[in-house]
């Protein structure tokens, strides 16, 4: 009952009132951002929902876009800035995700929506976390968030998406809180787990 009807009208009560509250909070880091980035503080992104259906993420943009003589963007380090680190730090820059919730693309908790440019290369069982909508938050950011490899969240996705329940999904929200007010298991810039692109590259170009 509350994974196939409730939980979808819960996200939507609750991203509501959180944006309502959050809004004063949204309106400065828009203007700040807007400030920082010289343009647009948002960034968009098509990321594979339920179903595998495609949608378009949107945060708060945390790189510039600068780009080499070929016009070619530079690595992520060079554009980075020491705003974007703050946001993606204190995962502000996920607010906009709020958004996502309220229009039916995404739930509070979920598995993470990752690249489209992984879809052709899953595993069977692994396309089972798309039969659930993708999460703000879920049980592999509180095990690790981004410290954990590309197999250790498969397994925390596959084992929420086969165990969802409104219990679970409120310890996920109250030890997500915990996580961001540390600031713990947080890698940002180039420091993404090489375990997770060692496995995609694998699987691009296999030996």
């Amino acid at each position: 009952m509350y994974r196939f009807f409730i939980k979808r009208w819960l996200d939507a009560m609750l991203a509501l009132l959180a944006l309502i509250v959050l809004f004063p909070l949204l309106l400065f880091l828009m203007i700040l951002g807007a400030v920082k980035m010289k343009g647009n503080p948002f960034f968009r992104q098509r990321r594979p929902g339920k179903n595998e259906k495609i949608f378009h993420l949107l945060k708060f943009r945390t790189m510039t876009d600068r780009r080499d003589e070929k016009g070619n963007p530079l690595p992520d380090d060079f554009r980075l800035t020491r705003y974007g680190k703050f946001l993606r730090s204190t995962s502000l820059d996920e607010l906009p995700e709020l958004f996502n919730i309220l229009k039916g693309d995404m739930a509070i908790v979920g598995p993470r929506p990752l690249l489209v440019d992984y879809l052709p290369y899953y595993k069977e069982e692994e396309r089972i976390r798309h039969t659930v909508r993708p999460g703000l938050t879920g049980l592999a950011q509180i095990n690790g968030r981004n410290a954990t490899s590309w197999e250790e969240r498969f397994t925390w996705d596959l084992r929420y998406v086969q165990n969802v329940s409104f219990l679970g999904d409120v310890k996920i929200i109250l030890g997500t809180l915990k996580k961001v007010v540390r600031r713990s298991d947080v890698l940002v810039g180039s420091e993404i787990p090489a375990g997770r692109l060692d496995h995609y590259r694998r699987k691009v170009n296999p030996s």
